[in-house]
């Protein structure tokens, strides 16, 4: 490992020394995120988390490779340098600024703008390093009488050509092209949307889909399948686990095992079923093939995993949210053939996680609401977890210039320090707990409305849960349940409606080349507030000494103007209505103008803003006792980002080189389509 290592926080050091901001690396700044309340769990829920971090890290790899087929051995390539770097040079400089890149955005994908981008040396400099490391020990993913230099030579587009395969997920691709043809990803193989007309998958969530031979057929995610050797290894710490489960999460563990070993849709019902049941655990886990944002179609599950314990003192007001879901749904402004009758079921917790991985980290998200199956959703309810301290950790790294650069008014900058951050932590509340828990589909949907709305079912979906959140946030009920203080509630929704008025504006930074949005929360946001601009009298575009400004003029118009879009997009996802949903994004969530866009991103250089965070996460260790039996779990705060990821490769080494020799293939495609 390069240079020395850093003095990792203990979790006894106190908070005033506390850092948050580690580095910043071109848009990303990365940031450390702590759990103040691991020490104080029993021993039982502590070697109960370690073995659930274990599992975390074990299924890693199987992100990776679903991201990009290239993706391990480009990782490999780039920690072997890493790990037997020799002197400093600007080629190593580099390096180490593209692995950092790499790594927190899961591969050489801007995690939010799809697009890809490329090392930033030549292929000779590259091979030149890539020697000398080899001469110091370092071992390379080269497949079986491959050289290293054969080996450059087949990455050599995937690490210097942006022109191949230039988007890891193109919903919207370039006139002509396939939406499964124009996505980089790991999920078909040989296939397009033309290909799969009229075709259900089995294994809707959990397969790769590929053409052998000139027949279509599923690659199975499970024991025995693919992601074999990965799956085991999480198998096994979930195993490991189950001692020191109560009885029904030991249920729900056990179930999530069967799902992995079978792969069945049947299995994986089962499972949710029963992680739903499990309503109050101390600590908990979502470890999976879950969220479908990486697929183009809307269907593959992405595999994420964090584990995680209930922050008490944060619960009481998302408790209090769940326990009025049925009040929200009476109420909600759609069409009442809409509304759920008997709501079922919605846990709600306020969380501190000890580790993400996958799809969830190191880009995390705030709040998550599962299961997805809508079926599931009406019959046995939700959980709805809000993560606490990733909240925290974004307070305490925040630039105060985000509050005064895109604020027309001094104001409305003073509102968004004060109560900004409370403010989005409660709207996201609503959104998990309220927003994508509610509603129901017509029954010939059978109960999947993204198998109708297809790509557009995600950012539908977060737009839906979105519009919820802002429509109750002036509610007299919140004051009601002791959410907002009476006479805060004006003060606080005018923060949020200028907040989100504002972000569609900013988030525009992260999209630096091109003129459309492919992430789906950027699209939702996008979306909601073009359509406000352009319906109602709620925002106005202002400019001033040359910089443009969205401006929320008038709240009550704003909240109107949610409710009207929200029964629309409820009824495109009731009725699976995808020509309206289609018509509704291309209209006002995909598209925008690059001159504006130019100057959002020259006003957040010139103030070194970042456009995205990533996050370094606790690390556990199990300390033995003399019998050899693990006596305790210590929680650290490693604040450094290659140590982490490099200490994460090397525990799963194992599994990649099996899952790597099973992998090759004669004549494998030099691109990842």
């Amino acid at each position: 490992m390069p240079g020395p290592a850093p003095a990792e926080t203990s979790a006894a050091n106190p908070a005033a020394a506390r850092k948050y901001l580690l580095e910043r690396v071109d848009e990303a700044e990365v940031v450390q995120v702590y759990a103040d309340g691991f020490q104080a769990l029993p021993p039982k829920e502590k070697q109960l988390l370690w073995h659930l971090y274990r599992a975390a890290i074990a299924g890693r790899d199987i992100f990776y490779d679903q991201r990009y087929a290239h993706n391990l051995d480009m990782r490999d390539v780039l920690e072997a340098i890493l790990t037997h770097p020799g002197p400093d040079s600007d080629t190593l400089a580099e390096i180490r600024r593209y692995t950092k890149l790499f790594w927190l955005n899961t591969g050489p994908y801007n995690n939010l703008t799809a697009r890809k981008f490329v090392l930033g040396t030549k292929p000779e400099e590259l091979a030149a390093i890539a020697h000398a490391a080899e001469a110091r020990g370092a071992k390379f993913p080269t497949h079986k009488g491959e050289s290293l230099d054969q080996l450059l030579e087949r990455l050599k587009p995937m690490f210097f050509d942006a022109a191949v395969d230039p988007f890891v997920t193109s919903k919207t691709p370039v006139p002509g092209q396939d939406i499964l043809e124009g996505s980089a990803n790991n999920l078909y193989v040989g296939v397009t949307m033309k290909d799969l007309e009229g075709r259900k998958d089995h294994y809707e969530l959990n397969s790769r889909v590929v053409r052998k031979n000139g027949v279509i057929e599923e690659e199975v995610y499970r024991v025995g399948g693919r992601y074999d050797p990965q799956l085991r290894d999480v198998v096994s710490h979930l195993q490991a686990a189950l001692p020191f489960a109560s009885a029904a999460m030991a249920k729900a563990l056990q179930a999530l095992i069967t799902w992995y070993q079978t792969g069945d849709p049947a299995d994986r019902r089962l499972y949710d079923i029963a992680w739903v049941e499990d309503s109050d655990p101390v600590v908990d886990t979502i470890n999976g093939f879950t969220e479908v944002y990486l697929d183009a179609r809307g269907m593959k599950g992405a595999w994420q995993a964090l584990a995680y314990y209930v922050n008490q003192r944060k619960t009481t007001a998302i408790q209090t949210i769940a326990a009025n879901a049925q009040w929200f749904e009476d109420r909600m402004p759609w069409d009442p053939q809409y509304r759920k009758q008997g709501v079922q079921g919605i846990t709600a917790k306020a969380v501190d996680i000890v580790i993400e991985t996958g799809d969830s980290g190191p880009i995390t998200p705030i709040g998550i609401n599962l299961p997805n199956d809508q079926t599931i959703r009406e019959r046995y309810g939700s959980k709805s977890v809000s993560l606490s301290n990733i909240f925290e950790a974004y307070s305490g790294s925040m630039e105060p210039a985000f509050y005064t650069e895109f604020a027309y008014t001094a104001q409305e900058a003073r509102r968004a320090q004060d109560c900004g951050a409370f403010v989005h932590e409660l709207t996201t509340d609503l959104h998990e707990v309220i927003g994508h828990a509610s509603g129901q589909v017509a029954a010939r949907l059978d109960g999947s409305p993204q198998s109708a709305l297809r790509e557009q079912y995600s950012a539908l979906e977060e737009a839906r849960a979105d519009l919820v959140a802002l429509y109750f946030l002036p509610d007299p009920k919140l004051v009601d349940l002791g959410l907002v203080a009476a006479g805060a509630q004006a003060e606080i929704v005018q923060a949020e409606y200028e907040a989100y008025s504002r972000r569609a504006l900013v988030q525009l930074r992260r999209v630096r080349q091109g003129s459309q949005i492919e992430e789906d929360h950027m699209r939702n946001r996008q979306m909601i507030v073009n359509w406000l601009r352009l319906h109602t009298e709620a925002i106005e575009s202002r400019k001033r000494d040359g910089k443009t400004y969205y401006v929320m003029v008038d709240a009550r118009a704003f909240r109107d103007g949610v409710g009207r879009l929200l029964a629309d997009v409820q009824r495109i996802k009731s009725e699976g209505d995808y020509a309206a949903a289609k018509q509704l994004f291309e209209t006002y969530g995909i598209h925008f103008d690059p001159k504006l866009r130019d100057e959002i991103v020259a006003r957040v250089d010139a103030l070194k803003l970042p456009s995205y965070t990533g996050f370094v996460q606790p690390r556990l260790q199990a300390i033995t006792g003399a019998d050899g039996k693990v006596a305790d779990i210590e929680i650290s705060y490693p604040q450094d980002l290659t140590r982490q990821m490099l200490e994460y490769a090397e525990l799963t080494r194992a599994t990649r080189e099996q899952f790597r020799t099973s992998e090759i293939e004669p004549g494998r495609p030099v691109t990842g389509r």
